[in-house]
C-alpha cells in the first residue's frame, strides 16, 4: 500500500512542476481534446455549409446558378431582387440583405459548383416538393436573365432538381 501513495505522490508532483513550468497538461483530457477539435473544426470550416435555414440555401442557389459563369450582371441582379421580393415575400432592404449575404459567401467563383451541389445534397431534407419547384423556377429565370442560360446553368439546374425531388413531403411554401 506504501508503494501506491509513493507513486501517486510522485505522479502529483510530476503534474504540479509541470503546471508551474508552464506545460499545459489539460491537453491529456480527451473530453478536452474532443471539445477542442470540434470548435476547431467549426471554426475552420466553410461557413455555407453551417447554414440550416431553406430559405438562405435558396439564396445561395440562385445566386450560385447566376455566378457559374463569372460575375453577376446588373440584369441577373435585379432579377435576383425581384424573384426574393415575389417568392420570399420581402420587403426590397430585407432582398437586398439576402442578396448581399449570398453573394459574399459565394466569393470564390472557382469553388461554387461544388459548394453549391454538397450543400444542395446536404440539405435535401429541409425542402418541400413545392419550396423545391419554386427555388428550381427562380433559378431558371435568374439564369435566363441575360437570354439562353449557358450549358453550365442547366446543367446545375438539372443535378440540384435530381437531388432535391426524391421522396418529400408537402409542407407549405417560403412563408
Amino acid at each position: 500500500m506504501h508503494v501506491i501513495i509513493g507513486l501517486l505522490g510522485s505522479l502529483v508532483t510530476i503534474f504540479y512542476l509541470l503546471d508551474r513550468l508552464g506545460i499545459d497538461i489539460g491537453g491529456l483530457n480527451p473530453f478536452y481534446w474532443y471539445r477542442r477539435r470540434a470548435f476547431h473544426k467549426k471554426l475552420t470550416a466553410d461557413p455555407i455549409y453551417s447554414i440550416e435555414d431553406p430559405l438562405h440555401i435558396a439564396s445561395l442557389l440562385v445566386i450560385g446558378v447566376a455566378k457559374l459563369d463569372g460575375d453577376l450582371t446588373a440584369e441577373q441582379k435585379r432579377v435576383a431582387h425581384e424573384q426574393f421580393e415575389s417568392s420570399f415575400s420581402m420587403s426590397p432592404k430585407a432582398a437586398s440583405e439576402l442578396f448581399g449575404s449570398a453573394a459574399h459567401l459565394l466569393a470564390a467563383p472557382q469553388l461554387i459548383d461544388t459548394q453549391l451541389q454538397k450543400l444542395a445534397h446536404q440539405n435535401k431534407d429541409r425542402f418541400s416538393q413545392e419550396q423545391t419547384e419554386s427555388m428550381l423556377e427562380m433559378m431558371g429565370r435568374v439564369a435566363a436573365a441575360e437570354g439562353q442560360p449557358s450549358e453550365a446553368q442547366v446543367q446545375f439546374i438539372n443535378t440540384v432538381r435530381s437531388q432535391l425531388s426524391v421522396g418529400q413531403e408537402p409542407e407549405g411554401t417560403w412563408t
